[in-house]
């Protein structure tokens, strides 16, 4: 008797938390996950931000990147990313942008921010037109910045993403 969706999410998921918990006490931060296809776990990742000085290091892009080496794919479609916690907006947008199908968390954002990991100014940040954000955004050289978007689109053995 195989075992049921909802079986397998826990199990995934309680391997993410496993690492979560090992890398707090490693010296790192709280945070782990693990993605999974057909049944197999095909990357995991913890939270490395301040063990290798790297503000993108967190656990989802950490197993995304760590996936991804071993597909030898930029994407993962038909894959599950199990999070210790909900992904922050950054990892969001990378399992996003590494086409993963489904995402199965343990704790809240809400939890995070309890820890002060509190990702809350930065979905509200996203809101906002770019020059009404926090961190000043200004625009120059459209036209030049735009030639290499041309000569992707010209680009006939371009590798579509």
């Amino acid at each position: 008797m195989s075992a049921s969706q909802s079986e397998l999410d826990a199990a995934f998921l309680r391997r993410a938390i496993e690492l979560s918990v090992a890398n707090v006490a490693a010296g790192g931060g709280p945070f782990g996950a693990v993605i999974v296809r057909d049944a197999a776990v095909i990357g995991e990742g913890s939270n490395r931000v301040t063990s290798s000085n790297d503000p993108t290091a967190h656990a989802e892009v950490e197993a995304i990147r760590a996936a991804c080496r071993a597909a030898s794919k930029f994407t993962l479609a038909g894959a599950t990313i199990y999070a210790s916690c909900e992904p922050c907006p950054m990892c969001l947008s990378a399992i996003y942008w590494a086409r993963i199908d489904r995402i199965v968390f343990g704790g809240t954002r809400a939890d995070a921010a309890a820890i002060d990991f509190d990702d809350d100014f930065i979905y509200r940040e996203l809101a906002l037109p770019a020059v009404e954000r926090a961190i000043p955004a200004t625009q120059l050289l459209r036209d030049e910045a735009i030639t290499a978007f041309r000569k992707w689109r010209e680009k006939a053995d371009r590798v579509a993403y």
